[in-house]
């Protein structure tokens, strides 16, 4: 396994996210510490350390990363870890993903690596326990996000789905993966081909991935089999305890709605006016769970909060009841991260590059709360390279980044980059010099005997023929070799940029697992620990 670094400003990446990762100390304004700076680390661990704010004790920490675990059936490397939140002074590495079917694309993953990969790096530089955490996105409800896989057939992007389910604000965690789920199984079974890895990657699915399961314990019970003996932690927000521990702060979010808007709003602008706001702003950053497990927005009309009928409330009204019925509320996405760190140690969060924008939006909202955002990592960007691609990488004018554009472009620029002697001109000039050649044998042929000059002249008519003949064949070697080059073009785009989608927010991880091994990942991880060039701030090209 090699790799190698390309910058981020050479693939379609916002300009928000290639600055971050090019010279963040630009963007100060948005963030409140420089990514790659080892003291911001230092630094924030001793904020940690020192603050006062309304984050819960340690021993009640572990009580609920217990509780949460425990349906997992977590390794002992995880009630290890969980043991060193809720007892010492760990800190927390921490990144979060929504549950998708089988796992979903590859920046699960690589998101999953990297909090893994900065723990112990952090906890060499610092000098003290920092864990792994990966917080399930659980109240989410856009299941027609998460019920679907993309493979490649041929090398064409298929999706593989479940069937979609009567529109519903039900949180995905809670729903039950339905007997469909068999079909959708062997339909995803035929496109990844049998392999020397096959078996252990079905069992493994299996295990987790069944009908009657619920979409949470899939998706979490299979994150901890691929990832839990390297000790990462599992946590939430569909949890009574975790809302309990997080009553003040969501209540807080009600009393102090127009200060927390105008937070949001002012930052919200001032990242607008270089770069692009990547959530859209709300009255409220709650929703209301309905007594049938949905998931409603509250929105403001007038001076009255709303969540559907017959619920509407003052604010004191609406702070009255998340305090006294937390379990019946819910954080949105710029309300969560502040629960996380509400509850956790958190030195750093592993964020993909939409994720980076919209904490970008969110310094003011953490001030308002008298809390400071944690350093914000860019999780590992990658792309996966497999052996037959890059044999054939080097056989055409292109550099890999140029496959990000759209495959009618490539396949024109081909041809303007490769054209071929003008073949044309070639047997015009060979068929003149012939002509001019064999002018004076004719010639001498027909003083000999005249009557052998129609005999001289079929001769030469006889080779212009067979030029011609010969042309045509050349003509056919061009158009072969072409469409040869331009299926070779096809292929690269198609598990390189399929569907003119980044691989790693595309395909899903289980079709290299298939191919490669559960193991992969492990192997990967251990190659990135012996790459100097720590921060993850280039994408990483990996060669398999």
């Amino acid at each position: 396994m090699q790799l190698k670094s390309i910058p981020f400003d050479r693939l379609p990446f916002s300009r928000l996210f290639q600055a971050y990762t090019s010279d963040p100390s630009t963007l100060e304004p948005f963030y409140e510490d420089h990514p790659f700076n080892p003291g911001c680390a230092r630094a924030r661990a001793e904020y940690l350390g020192g603050r006062e704010d309304e984050g819960i004790s340690r021993g009640r920490l572990g009580e609920l990363l217990e509780a949460f675990n425990a349906r997992f059936d977590p390794p002992q490397e995880v009630r290890d870890n969980i043991a060193r939140l809720g007892e010492g002074e760990a800190l927390a590495v921490v990144t979060g993903q929504q549950l998708t079917l089988y796992g979903g694309p590859l920046y699960t993953v690589y998101k999953t690596l990297t909090a893994i990969h900065y723990a112990r790096r952090m906890e060499e530089r610092l000098g003290r326990l920092v864990v792994p955490v990966f917080w399930l996105a659980d109240e989410d409800h856009d299941y027609d996000e998460v019920r679907h896989l993309t493979l490649l057939d041929g090398h064409e992007p298929r999706r593989v789905e479940l069937p979609p389910q009567p529109r519903s604000r039900q949180p995905v965690a809670h729903r039950i993966l339905p007997p469909e789920l068999e079909e959708t199984r062997e339909e995803a079974r035929k496109m990844l081909f049998d392999t020397d890895f096959s078996r252990d990657l079905w069992e493994g699915l299996d295990r987790h991935w069944s009908a009657g399961s619920r979409f949470d314990e899939a998706f979490g019970g299979w994150l901890l089999s691929l990832f839990g003996h390297r000790g990462l932690v599992l946590f939430g927000s569909s949890c009574e305890g975790v809302k309990e521990a997080g009553r003040e702060l969501m209540a807080r979010s009600v009393e102090q709605a127009d200060e927390a808007r105008e937070a949001l709003e002012v930052q919200s602008a001032r990242l607008e006016e270089q770069f692009h706001r990547q959530v859209t702003l709300y009255d409220s950053n709650l929703f209301r769970l309905d007594g049938q497990g949905g998931r409603v927005k509250i929105g403001r009309e007038g001076d009255r909060w709303e969540a559907g009928p017959g619920d509407s409330w003052s604010t004191e009204e609406l702070a009255q009841e998340v305090r006294e019925r937390p379990e019946s509320f819910s954080p949105n996405v710029f309300l969560r991260p502040l629960l996380q760190d509400r509850l956790l140690p958190t030195l750093a969060y592993v964020a993909g590059p939409g994720e980076v924008a919209y904490f970008g939006q969110m310094k003011g909202l953490y001030r308002c709360f008298g809390m400071r955002m944690p350093l914000i990592l860019p999780r590992l960007s990658a792309t996966l390279i497999e052996p037959a691609i890059d044999r054939i990488l080097g056989e055409l004018p292109f550099e890999l980044s140029e496959y990000a554009r759209r495959i009618e472009d490539l396949e024109s620029d081909y041809v303007d980059r490769t054209e071929q002697a003008d073949i044309e001109d070639l047997f015009s000039s060979w068929k003149k010099e012939a002509e001019k050649i064999s002018r004076q044998p004719t010639e001498a042929v027909a003083n000999i005997d005249p009557t052998l000059k129609g005999a001289a002249g079929k001769a030469t008519a006889t080779f212009y023929n067979e030029l011609d003949k010969l042309k045509g064949k050349v003509y056919r070697a061009v158009k072969q070799q072409e469409e040869t080059q331009l299926r070779r073009i096809r292929r690269i785009k198609g598990e390189l940029f399929p569907g003119d989608g980044a691989q790693e927010r595309t395909l899903a991880a289980i079709w290299y697992m298939n191919k490669y091994g559960t193991g992969l990942w492990d192997r990967l991880l251990e190659r990135l620990e012996e790459e100097e060039d720590d921060p993850f701030n280039h994408h990483k090209l990996i060669y398999l």
